[in-house]
């Protein structure tokens, strides 16, 4: 079994086996529709740039039954940089958070019984 390592946003993720990938799903998407993959790349494409545009206009994309995609707002605060031991001030900014429906909840909740 093949062990990747890939960081982002300070979270460190093990890709197994047991991730699926977006060419994992624009395969079966392609297999279940009759699409064609390239068609099907091509709208998954635009759909999530569709969403970047719109959250990074702080406007909210919902998807009934699936979830919402939305701005967060973190306050200003006082962080510190421990290897110089200084304080730093980061401004009030904005990150984009997902938050799923209740049946998304719900099928997962009974998926993990």
């Amino acid at each position: 079994m093949k062990i990747e390592l890939k960081v982002r946003y300070r979270f460190i993720h093990l890709l197994t086996p047991n991730n699926v990938i977006k060419s994992e799903i624009v395969s079966e998407i392609a297999n279940r529709t009759g699409i064609s993959r390239s068609d099907v790349q091509l709208t998954m494409e635009a759909l999530f740039q569709s969403i970047k545009s719109a959250v990074a206009k702080r406007e909210k994309v919902h998807f009934r039954g699936f979830g919402s995609f939305v701005n967060k707002k973190r306050a200003r605060k006082v962080a510190r940089n421990i290897s110089q031991n200084t304080a730093l001030i980061v401004e009030e900014h904005y990150i984009p958070s997902f938050k799923p429906s209740k049946a998304f909840l719900d099928k997962i909740k009974a998926s993990v019984r």
